[in-house]
């Protein structure tokens, strides 16, 4: 990862945005009305799935085992602005996609980046509310600096993990894949892999504060397939959609966000964080 703050959505973003938009006319005529955001209303509850990696983004509470972090508290806030409770649901890159899909949740709040593969097959917000790639966490003694050192090489990650196809494809590394994160750190440290593969949101915190991982490091500079991080829902959800981009469009406006980033940690100068009165350049898509 780079030191030098830059924007999150660059101009190269402009293929999503385009996606985004397409979603949305294509929305607007679907024959069949949105059924979710009126079963949330009636119920006053809306489940939103989340990804607990024992990161910033999300970990339980020893004291009170409460999911807390970031998407924990970002689940929270949408819950409250659309008017309802919030029911916070445990899930992993292997399910996500079925749980929602299954109607097991409403919504996906779970480290799951914009891709195209995703974009057709999933409904979203088109306002990102963060952006971010994937990073290696290796032995310091490993010799890795570059993505293609893993090339022949066993290389741990999360099963569904969009990081898997370009590791395999442009890079030759052999993946292992497991249910979760932490399984797949294990994995890395007790030998099994060169290499662990996921979100920088993860691995650098991890490495930074936790002194078990004194003996890893992250060198590669350039994050693996950085994407705009959205809100997912299920595809043809036009009003469920526009609501929630309406909540999302004021946490970018209010500064919300950025201060729900700094109480959990998770640094703006590491990340590329945008000041506030940039906030249009980070939601062009919106």
């Amino acid at each position: 990862m780079t030191s030098r703050p830059r924007s999150r959505f660059s101009p190269s973003s402009s293929r999503f945005a385009a996606a985004a938009l397409a979603t949305l006319l294509g929305l607007a005529g679907a024959a069949h009305a949105d059924a979710t955001l009126d079963r949330i209303k009636q119920r006053g509850k809306v489940a939103i799935g989340v990804v607990v990696n024992g990161g910033p983004f999300g970990s339980i509470d020893p004291a009170t085992q409460q999911l807390v972090g970031w998407n924990p508290d970002l689940a929270r806030d949408l819950a409250k602005q659309l008017g309802a409770e919030v029911e916070l649901v445990q899930v992993q890159p292997a399910n996500r996609v079925q749980f929602l899909q299954s109607g097991k949740v409403d919504l996906l709040i779970a480290s799951m980046e914009y891709n195209a593969d995703r974009g057709e097959i999933l409904g979203y917000a088109p306002t990102p509310f963060y952006r971010v790639g994937g990073t290696a966490a290796v032995l310091k003694t490993s010799g890795i600096a570059k993505w293609e050192d893993l090339r022949g090489k066993t290389v741990c990650a999360s099963q569904g993990s969009s990081f898997v196809k370009p590791l395999q494809e442009q890079y030759g590394a052999q993946v292992r894949g497991f249910k979760t994160a932490q399984e797949s750190l294990l994995a890395l440290r007790g030998g099994n892999c060169v290499a662990a593969v996921h979100d920088a949101t993860l691995i650098q915190p991890l490495l930074r504060s936790n002194p078990e991982w004194a003996s890893y490091a992250a060198p590669i500079r350039d994050e693996i397939l950085p994407a705009p991080s959205v809100v997912w829902a299920r595809k043809g959800e036009a009003d469920t959609i526009a609501a929630v981009d309406k909540v999302v469009k004021q946490w970018h406006r209010s500064g919300w966000l950025i201060e729900t980033e700094k109480r959990n940690v998770i640094l703006p100068l590491i990340y590329g964080h945008l000041s506030k009165r940039h906030w249009p350049a980070r939601t062009a898509l919106g």
